[in-house]
């Protein structure tokens, strides 16, 4: 179902997850739930994913994971404060040690010439460590494209975090 570079991606996190002792929770919302999805796509992937929340509309993102509204209409849901919000609410939601949240335009509308389509903020959250974000600029490479770049970022921040040493 989806690339098998993904599923390496997701299985080799899967792993490190384990190793260590770690649980994930997802924030989605230009991904739909893909993130979880090729998660889950792997066998065992019960032992570490807790929780996948799809926050697709704005009052989604504030019933469900406790993202301020006033934030939403400051920054836009597509900032990179609002993604790190979103990995904030996702742990706060879950008992889970690392989250990810991925919040992006993928088009092919929904773009302006201040955030134009493919432009995704990726935050990533570990309890105790510093947080990590990224912004993707991937341009109008198609929708598809658009969201499954944006899982393997988030795949790589959440195998990052993983990996350091915890508190």
């Amino acid at each position: 179902m989806f690339p098998e570079a993904l599923t390496r991606q997701a299985a080799a996190l899967i792993d490190r997850c384990r190793a260590n002792r770690l649980t994930l929770a997802t924030a989605e919302s230009c991904t739909g739930g893909l993130i979880a999805g090729v998660i889950t796509a792997i066998p065992g992937s019960s032992d570490v994913l807790d929780s996948g929340f799809v926050t697709y509309s704005n009052a989604a993102k504030t019933r469900m994971i406790g993202v301020p509204a006033s934030l939403i209409a400051r920054h836009g849901a597509v900032s990179p404060e609002v993604a790190a919000a979103m990995a904030e609410g996702a742990l706060a939601q879950s008992p889970a040690d690392i989250a990810m949240a991925v919040t992006g335009i993928a088009g092919p509308g929904g773009g302006s010439l201040a955030k134009p389509v493919g432009l995704v903020y990726c935050a990533a959250l570990r309890k105790g460590i510093a947080p990590m974000a990224q912004t993707l600029r991937l341009g109008d490479i198609g929708r598809d494209s658009v969201r499954l770049r944006t899982v393997a970022e988030a795949l790589a921040m959440a195998y990052e975090l993983a990996g350091r040493d915890g508190p």
